[in-house]
Order: structure tokens, then sequence, then C-alpha cells
């Protein structure tokens, strides 16, 4: 196959968020170096990440101009010195921090690019390697979850939300979950017991109430902002868990004192980036998992809303803003 020179992408020009990417028709096509692999970009995940790098809250993130977007899947279509394994012609899914995935062409790192399962489209493929681990990892490695337990999940409706939901029932645990009022329905769908408004006055007060006043055994707190204080209140006390992995309504602070007087929890923290790095025996305890509840039937195929490349502000703005369900994806060939 012909590799072209240059290629259509979406570049940040600001970190003033996402309204400042612009669509670019002359990016140069990169190309693989030892230990990576270039990929046709045939879908590309949408996540929160995205969102932090475009206001320039991400930790170590890159600096404006840059090509936008964390996840992509499609043909691998080039490799560098050293790739073993994986052909031209194979379908990947992977993530690059270094971003590049909103575009026509990306490189991915050979050993995070898995192969997109039989039988499915790349698209489907979108949060094996960022949203589901992420989910499982919260869950059980980290998080601990055991049967009979109660579990808070935040965000219940988005990409992250939605498979942990399935996977904390699939534990045998009792699911609250919190979504705003109009994605409720979605959310039961997917089995969670309770279902409460994520812009409630007093979420606290209501995981209490449903759990006879003990709290939540564990919390999935990926919310941030004033939320994260409601997420220590309702874990349960001395024994409740709660594992941070997102913070898109801000910064919240925690002191010493309130871990000894107010919220005596297990506070976790979880990028799922470090814990490929720092910890990857337990990512792949987490991906032989994830395999494994694919292979029961508990995990299937995603169902992304797709969107054109060109499309990609306002599906950002739309994922920081809350409005959107599920996964979210960018298809550079302009076919939804």
């Amino acid at each position: 196959m012909r590799i072209p020179a240059t290629m259509r992408a979406l570049e940040q020009t600001s970190l003033d968020g996402p309204q400042d990417l612009r669509l670019v028709t002359d990016a140069p096509v990169p190309s693989p170096g030892p230990g990576e692999v270039l990929i046709r970009v045939t879908a590309a995940g949408v996540n929160f990440v995205d969102i932090s790098q475009s206001r320039g809250t991400f930790a170590g993130g890159p600096h404006p101009p840059y090509l936008a977007g964390i996840e992509g899947a499609g043909e691998v279509i080039a490799v560098g010195e050293g790739v073993t394994g994986l052909e031209p012609g194979t379908h990947v899914i992977g993530v690059s921090i270094r971003g590049g995935a909103f575009a026509d062409y990306m490189v991915l790192p050979a050993a995070a690019a898995l192969p997109v399962p039989a039988d499915w489209a790349d698209e489907q493929a979108l949060g094996l390697v960022v949203s589901w681990p992420t989910a499982l990892a919260a869950l059980k490695p980290l998080g601990g979850v055991t049967a009979g337990q109660t579990v808070l999940i935040h965000a219940a409706a988005g990409g992250t939300g939605q498979a942990a939901v399935k996977m904390a029932k699939h534990y045998g645990a009792t699911v609250i979950a919190t979504a705003s009022h109009g994605k409720h329905e979605v959310v039961r769908a997917l089995g969670a017991d309770h279902v409460l408004d994520s812009r409630g006055a007093d979420l606290a007060a209501e995981v209490l109430r449903l759990t006879g006043g003990a709290g939540a055994d564990l919390v999935l707190e990926s919310a941030g902002g004033a939320t994260f204080d409601a997420s220590l209140a309702a874990a349960k006390r001395v024994t409740g868990r709660v594992v941070v992995y997102g913070l898109p309504g801000g910064e919240a602070a925690i002191s010493n004192w309130d871990l000894v007087y107010k919220h005596q929890v297990h506070l976790i923290g979880l990028n799922i980036g470090i814990l490929i790095q720092a910890a990857p025996q337990i990512f792949g305890e987490v991906m032989g998992e994830l395999f494994g509840l694919l292979a029961a039937g508990v995990l299937g195929s995603g169902r992304p809303t797709v969107h054109e490349l060109a499309e990609g502000p306002k599906a950002l703005a739309d994922l920081e803003a809350r409005a959107t369900v599920g996964k979210l994806a960018l298809r550079p060939d302009g076919t939804t």
C-alpha cells in the first residue's frame, strides 16, 4: 500500500479546550520508529484524556500545536525495527499518549497494540485498551470487589461506567449508579440496582439511605469537583475503598486531618497508563481477566456513536458537557 506524505488530522491549537481543534489537510504522515507500527486509522476513540490535554490539565501533556487523540484502531501498514508478530494487514487497537489518533494515520507502540478480535469491526474494539481495563482495574485488583458488596459507580452512562456496571454485577455486587436524569433508563438496562441523579443535592445521603447507613464498600470516583467529597462521605467507614480515576468536574482537596477525623477510607489513585508502566504484571492480569469476560459474554463488542473526523470538536465538547451516552468514535474516512 502506498503511504502518502501528508494526511488530514485534527490539530489542537491552544489550551483553551476542544473548541480550538482545527481540521488540517497537510499534516505529515508519521514514520514508525523502533518498536512501533504505523496504522491507517479507521476509528479513533474519544476520551476525557483528550479534553484534559486540550485544557492543559493532563500532567505531562503535549503543548500546542499538536495532533490530538490517544486511542486508535485500524490496519497496520508499516512496522518499525524490531517489531514481530504484527504484520502489515493486521487490524489492531492501541493507545499512544503522544497522540495523533484523530488523523488518517498514527504511530502506535507495538507492545500496546492488540489485534482486533475476530469478527469485530475496528470501531467495536474502541475501549478495549482504555475504558474497559480502567473499569476492571478499579473494581478488581485495586478495588477488591467481592460478591455481596455494594459499589457506587459515577458517570455510569459513559464508556467506562457502562463496562463497570456490567462487570460489578457479574462479580455479584449491588450497584448504585449515578447519571444525569435523561440517562437513567440506559443505566438500568445494564443491570444497576439503583440509579441516582448525578446532579442531585445530596448523593452521599442517598447512598447511606440505600445501604442502611453503612455506606458503599467501593466507590468508583471519576467525577471530581464537589462530587469527590460526596464519594468520600458515601464510602463505608474504615473498610470502604474509593478508587479515583477521573476529574472532569475539577480538582478536589483532602487533608490528612480529613482522613483521620472525617473520612476514614482507603483512597486509591488509578491512571491506566501509569499502571501499564509501573505494574505490568497487574495490567497483564487485568487483560487476562478482561478477555475471560469477553469469552464468557459478560462484555461484548462495543457500539460507539460514530462521528466524522471534522465533527471532532463538537463530539469532545458534548463529552465535556456530559451530554453523551456510551463510547464516542471519530472515523477519518467520513462514513458513519
